[in-house]
């Protein structure tokens, strides 16, 4: 197993597993702590929008009995957990019946296709940013431009949406402010569906690139530094090997292992940054169905998405740590 040892790989496992545990136990009580009724909440909804509800109280009560609000707490952890275990969303309170599972895969297309794609471009060029920043050989001018692409870095996520809105939606109208495709198309695998996708996408996306740039520049700028003083850069040099190759094999490769490491993490929690995102732009992906779920206090929809999250980020963060040696054959978790 290369530089593994199956006590390392049993140890990750467990410590897998402690994670998944802890998450499915707080995303269970934190919705709980809150006050209010989730039934309650969706009856007065109901209420408002026809004018009356026909016996509240017992409808209430049959709602709780339904969804195993009426059970004591540690009945319903427990319940939650084997649910959990075998992947079972189970039915959202505000949207009955539909199931979470069916609403998140309804969702995930349009997070992974917008914020997965942003997410990997911002880390591309922040990363190239940054180690052009602290290249030796880095021209002066292109040195001194290159911060200026990081001036957006201070401002959050939705700040920059609405600014981008203002100016080319509203001001400019060069792209649509809100939506995921234009009206009356046929969705499907065709041209004009397609190229409304990206079309829609090109703002929300370039807010979420200009405001995370940034974060992967500095820290690969802190990470170059370092490596170019290493002894295996400067004999490169002394071989007379060409600069590129010196760049990106010699210190770029060296100093990505970190970036890879905060990546995994970024895109387990990229759902969970981006969703004032989603809902200034009014885009459905899983973000804006988080936050309606916040709005309703739907328990099963809250607990649901954040179950993923948690999932995918502990699943990736075992994974990088599994083929660190793969990537860098410097690591090894064998005994000496």
């Amino acid at each position: 197993m290369g530089g593994l040892t199956w006590s390392y790989v049993f140890k990750r496992l467990g410590m897998w597993v402690l994670t998944m545990w802890l998450g499915t136990t707080i995303i269970f009580l934190i919705p709980r702590l809150a006050p209010g009724d989730p039934v309650a909440a969706m009856v007065s909804r109901m209420s408002a929008q026809s004018g009356y509800v026909e016996n509240s109280a017992e409808l209430i009560e049959v709602w709780r009995a339904r969804f195993g609000l009426d059970e004591p707490l540690p009945m319903q952890y427990v319940k939650y957990v084997a649910n959990s275990l075998r992947f079972d969303l189970g039915y959202s309170l505000a949207n009955f019946p539909s199931r979470v599972d069916a609403m998140v895969l309804q969702s995930l297309p349009w997070t992974v296709g917008l914020l997965l794609v942003a997410t990997l471009i911002s880390f591309v060029l922040g990363n190239t940013i940054g180690a052009l920043m602290a290249w030796e050989r880095t021209p002066g001018l292109v040195k001194s431009l290159l911060p200026i692409s990081l001036t957006f870095t201070s401002i959050p996520f939705f700040m920059l949406g609405i600014l981008l809105i203002y100016v080319f939606a509203f001001g400019l109208r060069w792209f649509p402010p809100s939506g995921a495709y234009g009206r009356g198309l046929i969705q499907g695998f065709n041209l004009p569906f397609m190229t409304s996708i990206v079309y829609h996408a090109i703002l929300p996306a370039f807010a979420i690139v200009l405001a995370s740039m940034g974060f992967w520049a500095l820290g690969m700028r802190g990470m170059m530094i370092t490596t170019t003083g290493e002894d295996y850069v400067i004999l490169a040099e002394a071989k007379g090997l060409k600069p590129s190759r010196i760049f990106w094999m010699y210190g770029v490769r060296n100093s990505i292992l970190p970036q890879v490491t905060a990546l995994a993490l970024s895109l387990g929690a990229i759902v969970g940054g981006a969703v004032l995102v989603e809902y200034i732009f009014a885009y459905p992906g899983v973000g804006y169905l988080l936050y309606q779920g916040i709005v309703t206090a739907d328990y099963t929809l809250i607990q649901g998405i954040v179950f993923m999250i948690i999932f995918t980020t502990a699943t990736l963060v075992l994974i990088l740590d599994l083929i660190y040696p793969l990537i860098d054959p410097r690591i090894t978790y064998e005994k000496g």
